[in-house]
């Protein structure tokens, strides 16, 4: 699977989120030469809490209470779960989902959608979108994948990467725009994940950019 990087917008001090601020992100990024696609694309987080049971079944206290599940663009058949507390990630069958509802073990809490446009630059795919709450227009974030193709180790494509980063920073710095790009960087040791890059990878990276984005949204 390529390596992708994960990039979330950070506004300017005394400067707002706004689908203005999209729209000249996706402006630089056809100006940076990429290429527009047609498909569109979603990954959607889910925050899940656990449901009060009887006495008979196995007390609250004793299942996960941090339990993220992610459904990724571009792994529609399944479906993943991180459990912070206990660094791990799960991956199962995206009809997970419905069994879920019907032993109603755990609800919905809250649910995001990360959604957007796709482009094409030569050996990278990036992808440009918004974030934000199920059944609401209101903008949580900006964010950008990059994806290199030809690569699926980590290290090897790093140097790339951070090249591909420094010139899209000047890209966005040169454009006057109020804020700028950073990268979502996840302690992939932490949950045993090795250098070859897996779905895995990108389901960490959503849960870091979206710890990362509630934070800014409270300072």
């Amino acid at each position: 699977m390529p390596v992708k990087w994960l990039m979330h917008w950070q506004p300017n001090q005394g400067s707002t989120l706004s689908s203005q601020v999209l729209a000249e992100v996706c402006q630089c990024v056809e100006g940076f030469g990429a290429a527009a696609k047609d498909r569109k694309w979603r990954t959607t987080l889910t925050f899940y809490r656990p449901m009060a049971r009887d006495s008979a079944a196995a007390p609250v206290s004793d299942v996960p209470r941090d339990l993220l599940g992610i459904a990724l663009h571009d792994r529609p058949s399944a479906y993943f779960f991180i459990l912070r507390h206990h660094r791990i990630i799960l991956q199962a069958d995206a009809n997970v989902q419905l069994l879920m509802d019907k032993l109603q073990s755990y609800k919905a809490r809250v649910v995001l959608h990360f959604e957007g446009s796709q482009y094409q630059l030569g050996d990278f795919q990036l992808r440009v979108g918004k974030c934000g709450p199920s059944m609401s227009e209101t903008l949580r974030g900006i964010m950008m994948e990059v994806e290199y193709l030809p690569l699926s180790s980590i290290e090897k494509s790093r140097p790339i990467m951070e090249a591909f980063f420094d010139i899209w920073h000047e890209t966005i710095t040169k454009a006057s725009l109020p804020g700028h790009f950073v990268i979502s960087d996840s302690n992939f040791t932490d949950y045993g994940l090795q250098d070859y890059y897996s779905p895995q990878h990108t389901s960490l990276q959503y849960a870091t950019c979206i710890a990362q984005l509630m934070s800014a949204g409270r300072s």
